[in-house]
């Protein structure tokens, strides 16, 4: 199996509002602001009542603010 086909099988993480919460150091309510804002990482549905972030997402958001630190 070639690395591009081992990467398009990986399974695809989601993390829940309180692993969000505690990964980026933000309230619930500063995530929804944010997400409104299109400053953080859109919650996609997972269920009827449920949603959760791509971990790839938050990975990439967290990675991009410290480079913007410097």
């Amino acid at each position: 199996m070639s690395q591009a086909e081992n990467t398009e099988q990986r399974v695809r993480r989601f993390l829940r509002l309180p692993s969000v919460a505690e990964a980026t150091a933000k309230s619930r309510s500063t995530i929804y602001r944010d997400m409104a804002a299109g400053t953080f990482p859109k919650a996609h549905r997972i269920g009827p009542n449920s949603v959760a972030w791509d971990a790839d997402e938050i990975a990439r958001w967290q990675a991009e603010r410290l480079a913007a630190k410097g």
